[in-house]
């Protein structure tokens, strides 16, 4: 029982990590890319997420009740994975490696991101370019959100991978292949993506 009870945990956990945290992330990222195009195609972007019906209901049962859960059993799975790099080293085993710590990484940076837009929003502030403008003028500020940025799509793209061969969706080592391809590509647009929207913002 305890057994297929962790089975469909897991399957929980990859699947919410995918939809809906992963389709938001991209939308999250594709909105903050209106940065590139100046203060006021970000404002409008930004001013129209937060004016979308059933708003509140969307943002806990959508986001957060999603992201809550992925987070916490993910760690659970972070510190009782066994890890073996150091015996065979190969690349899924890094990837196993660095989907872990990616995955802590990621926590941290997205308890402080929402802790510095959506908490403060809660509290009258005004989440706007003016705000990440003044949040990313701090250089190590800036290279936190670069890492935490870049931790996120890589945790995201590389679970990706995994949410196929879990699923059944990738079985042969071709189809692995392929779709390790494509995660990388997904990874590097998204990073350009997410990079690109940071450095508009300094």
């Amino acid at each position: 029982m305890a057994q297929n009870n962790e089975f469909l945990l897991r399957r929980l956990h990859s699947l919410l990590g995918v939809i809906p945290v992963g389709l938001f992330l991209i939308q999250h990222l594709v909105v903050n890319h209106f940065a590139t195009k100046g203060p006021e195609a970000f404002n409008k972007a930004a001013h129209f997420m937060e004016n979308l019906p059933f708003r509140y209901a969307l943002e806990i049962f959508v986001i957060f009740l999603p992201i809550l859960f992925h987070a916490i059993y993910g760690l659970y799975i972070a510190f009782t994975a066994k890890n073996n790099v150091s015996n065979y080293g190969f690349v899924r085993n890094w990837m196993f490696l660095l989907q872990r710590v990616t995955g802590v990484i990621t926590f941290v940076f997205i308890i402080w991101h929402v802790w510095e837009t959506r908490v403060q929003a809660a509290f009258g502030a005004d989440v706007n370019y003016s705000m990440m403008e003044g949040i990313l003028s701090s250089t190590p500020m800036f290279w936190f959100y670069v890492v935490g940025v870049i931790s996120t799509i890589f945790h995201f793209a590389n679970g990706l991978w995994s949410f196929l061969v879990s699923w059944g969706i990738t079985v042969t080592p071709r189809a692995q292949l392929i779709a390790t391809y494509v995660t990388i590509g997904i990874f590097l647009a998204l990073s350009y993506v997410g990079i690109s929207a940071l450095l508009a913002f300094v």
